[in-house]
This record gives structure tokens, sequence and C-alpha cells, in this order.
């Protein structure tokens, strides 16, 4: 089957591109969709003509596998084989099904990185109460104020029949992630030559459902709070990030602050947003790259293009194993193909530009976010020359145990000076991940801040 972009308009189920209707939510006759001809959070419930992508039966069950005591899970699809790999070579058979990014990628390391292509699988699974907080939202969520922000939200996943490229956005900032989640990770920004220090981090945020002390009549304008320990190498041990996300960052910006251990002092941080550097990560990350993308849309134009199949990295258990130590995942120049998995999916594609006036290293953005998930999935950064300077590729790594689409390690490579950073990685950490927990805002202050940094 070719891969020629579905343009937006043409849709069958999207609404009027419209601008008298960009800030609407869909009827309730649109909304009938859900569960129906689409998955409950509007992917397309049936599978393409070939075949290739099947069709949505609800995803992994959660007893799809076993939960190790180290919080690892087996991996369901462990006995397949790749149906074929792509390399360099024979790349421009594959190319209406990847991206420029990853175009870019076979081009420079011809002779390394590959794109190994297994069966496809459609195994994001999500509990019922998001599924009906995604119903709810599609009649009843508006984007507000420019759409810097968003009323009458619950829990996920605003914009389920999206109208635009900023509702595809919002979904992808708001997806589920299972309310909470702690877990310990690495990061690696290794040199050309495949050598790097390992970073430790112990993370944990909390959505705002999840706090004990929240008050859904008055919700206020907090989306999440997150907190990020370093454990590791000791010349950074102790520091910590505290950031408050905010729904509408544009009337109340992010709330940021860090606690420098050599210091013992906590400050502010509004650096923390936008394009700011983003600690621990030797100039290789800013601070919306995180998360494949994260923080306040508003300095960029976006465009829904359409959707279209893609090779995107699905289902990857192997990446995640407990039998690999980090030197076997991280190489030079990208992560090791041997324990990579791509998938043909549906994705949105989506492009932003950088508005007139606004300031930002990336002048245009374009991202490839998965249908099943709203998990962007690729990512290809341009610099102002219009250049394609960075990529990025997020591996969906599912938590059937607990019905969460997970990003398990994210990668973000460049393409000029030839380094990329990793994070992510948990594979010989010995804490399980923990999601569904309740916390107090009191724990997400800038006061217990200095508690949590002690060395």
């Amino acid at each position: 089957m070719h891969n020629k972009i579905i343009p937006a308009y043409a849709l069958a189920f999207a609404c009027t591109l419209s601008s008298h209707a960009t800030w609407a939510a869909v009827s309730a006759e649109q909304a009938k969709q859900l569960g129906t001809s689409l998955t409950p959070l509007g992917a397309e419930m049936a599978g393409n003509a070939d075949g290739s992508i099947p069709a949505w039966n609800g995803g992994l069950g959660k007893d799809a596998g076993t939960l190790s005591a180290q919080g690892f899970l087996s991996d369901p699809y462990a006995s397949e084989q790749p149906l074929f790999t792509i390399t360099a070579q024979n790349a421009a058979q594959y190319q209406d099904k990847l991206t420029p990014g990853q175009l870019a990628m076979l081009k420079r390391y011809a002779g390394s990185y590959q794109i190994p292509v297994y069966p496809s699988h459609r195994s994001a699974s999500l509990p019922d109460a998001v599924y009906q907080a995604a119903r709810d939202n599609a009649i009843n969520t508006k984007l507000v104020e420019g759409g810097n922000g968003l009323a009458d939200f619950s829990t996920a996943i605003p914009f389920p029949i999206p109208q635009n490229g900023l509702e595809v956005v919002w979904n992808h900032i708001t997806r589920y992630r299972g309310g909470s989640a702690k877990r310990t990770h690495v990061q690696a920004t290794p040199l050309a030559d495949g050598k790097f220090v390992p970073v430790y981090f112990k993370q944990q945020f909390t959505f705002r459902d999840r706090i004990k002390d929240f008050n859904p009549a008055k919700p206020g304008n907090v989306l999440f709070y997150y907190k990020q320990l370093v454990t590791a190498p000791a010349r950074q041990a102790g520091d910590v990030v505290l950031v408050h996300e905010t729904l509408n960052q544009v009337r109340e910006p992010r709330m940021a602050w860090i606690y420098n251990a050599g210091q013992r002092r906590v400050r502010r941080a509004p650096q923390i947003s936008y394009d700011g550097p983003y600690p621990a990560s030797e100039g290789q990350r800013v601070a919306d790259n995180l998360d494949m993308y994260n923080g306040a849309p508003d300095r960029y134009d976006w465009k829904l293009i359409g959707k279209r199949e893609l090779y995107i990295p699905y289902n990857s258990y192997r990446l995640d194993a407990p039998s690999l130590k980090y030197a076997d995942i991280v190489q030079p120049g990208h992560l090791n193909p041997a324990y990579t998995r791509y998938e043909l999916h549906r994705v949105w594609q989506v492009e932003g530009t950088l508005k007139q006036g606004e300031r930002h290293i990336y002048a245009k953005r374009v991202f490839f976010i998965d249908e099943d998930s709203w998990q962007i999935a690729l990512a290809d950064h341009y610099d102002s020359r219009g250049t394609l300077w960075r990529t990025a590729e997020g591996h969906l790594t599912p938590r059937y145990d607990v019905q969460v689409p997970w990003l398990g390690v994210e990668a973000l490579y460049d393409l000029i000076n030839g380094r990329y950073i990793v994070s992510g990685m948990r594979n010989q950490e010995k804490d399980p991940i923990e999601f569904g927990f309740s916390s107090l805002s009191s724990e997400y202050t800038p006061a217990a801040l200095r508690n949590a940094g002690i060395r």
C-alpha cells in the first residue's frame, strides 16, 4: 500500500478546520464514533487495507506477561523475528514510510544504523476510567486564551477527535502516564567514539487528580508536579529539579526551582522551559525536548498535515531487558540496533513553525504522533536556515500490567555534531517503577526540595 499522507480535511472523522471552529469541542453525535469506528482514544479502529496494520482489539491485557521483582516486564513478542531490516543500502525502497530524520540517520551512519521492522501490534491499553474521561473531554473540553490553555478538561486526552494541529499537540502533552510514577533511570550523552559517563536519576511526577488535597471544584492551573534528583556521578549528586507544570503557561508560566547540593540553596529556575538548557544534558537537549516535547505550545503555529503510515519505535521490551548493560545499548552515533524494534503504525503528522517575533533555537519541528497512545514517536527539529538539525526517537514500551502506554527510552540525535543524548534506561537498576500512588502537594514545594537533595 502506498503511503500518501491523508490531508486533515479529508479524514472521515475530522471536523472542519475553518477558523471559526478552532476552539470548539465536537458534537455529541461526532463523539459517538469513539468506541465504534474509532477507538476510545480516537484512533482508527480498523486496520489498513493490506493488513500490515491490524485492527485495534483492546490492546494487551494485564496478564500478557510476567512482572519481575525489579519491575521488568516479560516481552509478549519475544519469539518474533524482524520481517526485514532497513539499511542505507535499501532505504529508497521504504522511504515513503520513513521520516526525513530516519533517512538522515541512515545516510550519516550508513555502516551501522539500521531499522529492524517487526510485525505490528496495537498493544496500547488504558483503564476504562481514562477512556470515559476522553469521551467526556471530546464534547466538553475547549482551547482557551488563544489555544494556550484548556477549559473543562479531565484526566487525559482533551481532544480524541482533533480538529487542528494544536489539539493534537495538547493530546501528547496531557496523555495518560498512569496518573503518577516513580522510577530510577539512567541518561548518557556519549562522545562520537561512544564513551560516556552515566548520569543516574530518581524521577517522580504526580498529575493533579492524584494529589490528595486536589479539589475538583477548584482545579486551578497546575497539570502535574515533577521532581528529579541526580544521584550520580558525585559532582552532580544531590541536585534536584522541581517543576509545577501549568495548563496555561502564558497566563501563569511554569514554576521551576533547582536545589544545588554544592551551594545548599534553592533558587527559581525560569530557564527550565522552551529552549533553556536542560540540567545535566551537556548541551544536547533543551528544556522542551524532554519527553519528546513538553511545555507551553504558544511559540509555534501548529499545522495538522494529516495521517500517514510510518515505521516507528514500538513494543520496545528488548531495549528494556535486565540482561543488558548500558554499554550494550549506547553505541557510537546511535543506540545499538540489535535491541531496537520498529513497527508500521498510523501517526498524526504535525508541523510547528516558529511564530513571527518569537525566539527558539528550533525554527521548525515536525512531530509524528502514535494514533493509539498520543505519544510522539518521532520528531524532527530544524534550525533557522531550514537545516535538519536534530531527530528524536521515543521507544514506546507499554506497561500492560498497569495499562500505561509508557515511553521507556528516548534518544535525541544531533545530525551536525554527531552526538546524542539517551535517557530512560533502567536495565541495571533494582528499584521497580511505581505507578498510581497519591501524593500531597506539600511534597512538591521548594521547602521540601532541600530535604530531597541532601547527599
